[in-house]
């Protein structure tokens, strides 16, 4: 009889052992499954679709979730408005940070900052990096049926040329200001556009003739291969250190500034300038984004800037890469903004502050 009681004692405590167990699973499953899982991660770009920002984003959209464990969904959201100055401080500010919400801002959003401009709301400085797809060279292109042949003639012209842009840290924008401040040209600038492709329109219909854009959309999309093939437009000059293949009789800025005599403090400040050509593309995470989930995200991003499938449709799409990490962009945006004084001063009114 004693020995019965003994083996029934034990069977209860097996069975107590197993109910605890079967409790404990849901529990263990719960901790060790994915952050991303069954989530859905929005890419908020501060300009209109159709532009080669609202491309990188889907293009990123449709490749990027695969390289996260727990292979989460993407949107893209559209949220135009001054230069991208809204989307960032939107992003920087509005959503919880927990790496469900990414912004891509203009490739010179730290402008905004540099020069103090009242509606910033970020300090690019947090802005926790994810990584870049490509660099944004500049090109400015007039229309072929203009009188400015050269930037030599738009310096020697008795009337402007009327050029559109979206805004006053815009990278065309930003060129105008160059080609006015550093080589004496004169042009009219009409701001307000809502994204690159209206400014276009506006260029066919006559309203401006010209516009500083990135190289890479306007020898990768329409309107600029049909423009191109019609001679429509022309391009006067271009800010990469070497002439570009795709364009080999177009002078650089830095050609240009030689043929000039540019004294040493405007050539500084081009450089800084010009900066926003190594951000290329770049999306980011908010203040506050845990850290392992900023490392996940940065993963994936150079995961996925070696994806075939990616790296087939941006070939397909005309869409050059030369791809940055987060932590370069990091280390890019430190020394962006540790300029001295007399540099920034002079950058401010380059860009009309």
């Amino acid at each position: 009889m004693k020995k019965r009681t003994t083996i029934t004692a034990m069977a209860f405590s097996l069975l107590v052992s197993l109910v605890l167990n079967l409790e404990f699973i849901p529990s263990l499953q719960a901790q060790t499954e994915p952050f991303y899982k069954g989530k859905t991660i929005r890419i908020v770009v501060g300009f209109t679709p159709g532009g080669f920002y609202d491309r990188w984003a889907r293009l990123l959209a449709r490749h990027m979730g695969k390289h996260i464990p727990g292979n989460p969904d993407f949107i893209v959201q559209n949220m135009p408005g001054a230069a991208t100055v809204i989307a960032t401080n939107y992003v920087y500010s509005v959503p919880k940070p927990d790496g469900l919400t990414l912004g891509m801002p203009s490739a010179n959003i730290y402008m905004d900052q540099l020069v103090g401009r009242k509606e910033v709301q970020f300090d690019v400085r947090k802005l926790l990096w994810i990584g870049t797809q490509d660099k944004r060279h500049l090109v400015f292109y007039m229309r072929a049926d203009s009188p400015y042949k050269s930037i030599g003639d738009i310096i020697k012209a008795k009337e402007p040329p009327k050029c559109g842009e979206t805004g006053t840290t815009s990278s065309g924008y930003l060129l105008i200001r160059i080609i006015q401040e550093v080589l004496g040209a004169r042009i009219n600038t009409v701001l307000g556009y809502p994204g690159g492709s209206e400014v276009d329109l506006a260029v066919e219909k006559g309203e401006v003739v010209c516009r500083g854009m990135s190289v890479d959309p306007y020898f990768g999309r329409e309107p600029f291969i049909g423009w191109s093939k019609k001679a429509f437009v022309r391009l006067l000059v271009q800010t990469g250190r070497k002439r570009d293949a795709r364009a080999p009789d177009v002078p650089t800025i830095y050609e240009i500034m030689d043929q000039y005599q540019t004294p040493d403090i405007s050539r500084r400040v081009v450089q800084v300038i010009l900066a926003g050509a190594e951000f290329g593309s770049p999306t980011f995470a908010s203040p506050g984004t845990p850290a392992d989930r900023v490392k996940l995200l940065r993963e994936a991003h150079a995961k996925s800037m070696k994806d075939p499938e990616l790296l087939a449709e941006a070939k397909k799409g005309k869409m050059d890469m030369d791809p940055s990490t987060g932590e370069e962009l990091e280390a890019l945006t430190k020394e962006v903004m540790g300029q001295p004084p007399e540099v920034i001063e002079r950058a401010k009114k380059i860009v009309g502050q």
